[in-house]
Order: C-alpha cells, then structure tokens, then sequence
C-alpha cells in the first residue's frame, strides 16, 4: 500500500484524473472516500485503470477495513473493477 502522503502527493490539489492515472502507471488501485468522483471516473475511463475501491465513512475502522479485505477478495482481479464498500445499515 503507498499512501498519496507517501507518494509526496497529498494536500496540493491534484485532480482526480491525474490521481487516477498516476495509480495507473505504477500499477496500483486507488481506495477512496471521493465515491461521487471516482465513480464517474471509473465511467468515463471505460475501467482503463488498476481498479477503484470507493468507500463509505466509518467510526469502526476495523470493521472497515474487514469489508475492503472481503470485497477485494471476493474480486477475481482489480484491474478495471470499481468495487463499492458500503457502511452496513
């Protein structure tokens, strides 16, 4: 896992697009709380990148991190996938 503040690209703005490719070129996903934008990323990229998990907001980090573990899991591969991991209701 490589962070954007590992990777020296946090807190300067960059849009999503260059986020996006920038995962792609070194062959990473991208796990994000931005669901609205990556979700319409995924769309108009027609799945051309390493794959996109969007995730809701939860306290229970743990219990987070359970359901990306199980989602990613569950998916034959990443690449061109955008996964969904919703808080439960």
């Amino acid at each position: 896992m490589l962070t954007s503040l590992e990777a020296g690209r946090s807190n300067q703005r960059i849009p999503d697009e260059q986020v996006l490719e920038y995962a792609a070129g070194e062959k990473r996903a991208v796990l994000t709380f931005n669901r609205l934008h990556f979700i319409r990323l995924h769309r108009t990229t027609d799945g051309r990148h390493e794959g996109i998990i969007v995730c809701s907001e939860d306290h229970d980090v743990g219990a987070l991190a359970r359901r990306i573990d199980e989602s990613i899991r569950e998916a034959s591969t990443l690449s061109g996938q955008l996964l969904r991991v919703n808080r439960p209701c």
